[in-house]
C-alpha cells in the first residue's frame, strides 16, 4: 500500500482523510500545517503520493505543488480543497497534481480517487 503525506492547515481534515487513508491499508507518513512543511516534509520522507490543501498559511498548496514538483517531477499529488472554481482545479493539474478532491468530500471518492492514481504511479516506478 501507499506511503501518504497528507498536507492541510485543519487538523480536523488531516484527522479525516487519515482515517480514511487508513482504512484502506495506506501509511500516513506524515502530516503538515502548510505548504512550507509540505515541501520540508516531502524531502524527508519521498512519499508515494501527497494530499494537498489549498489555502492554508505560511505557504499555500500552489505554492507548494509547484515547489515539490521543481524537485521531483514525478511527485503524485491529489489536491483536496473547498476551492472548487474551475481556474484553480485547471490551474492545480497544469502545474502537476493528478487530480482534485473537492471539500467536503466523501469518503468513497477519496479512496477511488487513490486506487485509481496509484497504479499510473506504481507502473512508472
Amino acid at each position: 500500500m501507499a506511503r501518504i503525506l497528507i498536507v492541510d492547515d485543519a487538523n480536523f481534515m488531516r484527522v479525516t482523510l487519515g482515517s480514511i487513508v487508513k482504512k484502506a491499508k495506506h501509511e500516513v507518513v506524515g502530516e503538515a500545517q502548510n505548504g512550507a512543511e509540505a515541501v520540508k516534509l516531502y524531502k524527508e520522507l519521498n512519499p508515494e503520493l501527497v494530499t494537498m490543501d489549498i489555502t492554508m498559511p505560511v505557504m499555500n498548496g500552489i505554492d507548494a505543488i509547484k515547489e515539490i514538483i521543481a524537485i521531483d517531477p514525478a511527485a503524485t499529488i491529489v489536491v483536496c480543497s473547498a476551492m472548487g472554481q474551475q481556474k484553480v482545479v485547471v490551474e492545480c493539474i497544469e502545474l502537476g497534481a493528478k487530480d482534485f478532491i473537492v471539500k467536503p468530500f466523501d469518503e468513497n471518492r477519496v479512496l477511488d480517487t487513490i486506487d485509481r492514481i496509484l497504479p499510473e504511479v506504481q507502473r512508472q516506478t
